[in-house]
């Protein structure tokens, strides 16, 4: 079965359309995300947050926001 190729604009809107009806929005938009690059350097953000704690020390701070969460 030959048919014309449609122009990708008009498949990426039928795509999307289709996954907002079926996941829902919130559900889309991050299945979407995970495709994207995103921006920033992960590597130099992490060292300038990082820079003066110790590997203790972040794992307290995670527990801590853990529990709170709870």
């Amino acid at each position: 079965m030959i048919t014309d190729a449609r122009p990708l604009i008009e498949i990426n809107q039928q795509a999307i359309s289709l996954l907002y009806k079926e996941l829902g929005v919130v559900d889309a938009v991050r299945f979407l995300k995970q495709f994207t690059q995103g921006y920033g350097n992960y590597t130099q953000e992490r060292e300038v947050i990082f820079a003066n704690k110790t590997l203790d020390e972040i794992v307290n701070e995670i527990e801590k926001k853990r529990k709170k969460a709870k």
